[in-house]
């Protein structure tokens, strides 16, 4: 026989205890990092609060560097403590990787010598560099350097090193050695957050050093990133904002803003 009495009573009062502000909070960026992007009147229902509640929520959140509010919901920002894996990227924000990769590709003017970074865009990218021409590309990425080894126009320089398992690129000193002595033409250059005060960051100061090397070899530097990337900050900076030549990025970073970057010294190319 089932509970009764006082017993079931409690248990049902203790099922609809409801959430602390830190437990809602937890829920909201789970729920952002794993689509993309969350709704307020979703949450609302979901959490079983006021839309005014989530909001309130939404902003501490944005407070603390782990979301960008948007108007009606917000999207998740990476932070020194969170980065994605290379399996994630490739679900995440696809459609608008795309048109980045393909207007940055369309970047590449004379150039004979690339880097590729690591991660899905620049993938990307690769993917969509011209055939009919020679090209070299240097690249720490593994994925970047299968997609490029059998096009017959394109020779790939694979930097060796450390390969990380999240996103299967290279790192540590065998890596920014053998970078050090290239000059490349160009480099695209991806990070898991840009801001107009700290600059291009990432969590690990691994590969923060491949990225600077990256930099420092390149004699033009293009960055590439989703909306998402834009005010988050990580732990390792590894180049200033204006030390790039572009910013490629989706209309789905607001026009204010990018003019505020392009201020800095880059053109920022929204698609």
């Amino acid at each position: 026989m089932g509970p009764t009495g006082p017993e079931r009573a409690g248990s049902e009062v203790t099922a609809l205890t409801p959430r602390t502000a830190e437990e809602r909070q937890r829920e909201i960026v789970r729920a952002a990092r794993a689509t993309g992007s969350v709704d307020v009147a979703a949450l609302a229902i979901e959490l079983g609060v006021a839309k005014e509640t989530v909001r309130r929520d939404l902003r501490a959140l944005e407070d603390h560097g782990l979301v960008r509010r948007t108007h009606g919901g917000a999207y998740p920002v990476e932070s020194a403590g969170f980065e994605t894996t290379l399996a994630f990227r490739a679900t995440s924000h696809v459609p608008e990787k795309r048109r980045i990769a393909t207007a940055a590709a369309g970047l590449l003017g004379d150039a004979e010598t690339v880097f590729v970074d690591e991660g899905f865009t620049p993938q990307l990218i690769a993917e969509a560099l011209p055939r009919d021409r020679p090209l070299t590309v240097v690249t720490a990425s593994l994925p970047v350097a299968g997609a490029l080894a059998e096009t017959g126009t394109v020779s790939v320089l694979l930097l060796g090193g450390r390969v990380r398992a999240g996103t299967l690129a290279t790192v540590d000193h065998w890596t920014t050695k053998m970078l050090a002595g290239f000059v490349v033409d160009l480099a695209y250059i991806g990070a898991n957050g840009i801001s107009r005060e700290h600059g291009l960051t990432t969590p690990d100061p691994a590969v923060g050093e491949v990225k600077a090397q990256a930099v420092r070899a390149a004699r033009r530097t293009v960055f590439v990133g989703v909306h998402t990337k834009f005010g988050a900050v990580s732990f390792c900076r590894f180049a200033e904002v204006g030390t790039l030549e572009a910013i490629v990025t989706s209309t789905l970073l607001p026009a204010p803003e990018a003019h505020r970057y392009s201020l800095l010294g880059p053109q920022v190319i929204r698609v």
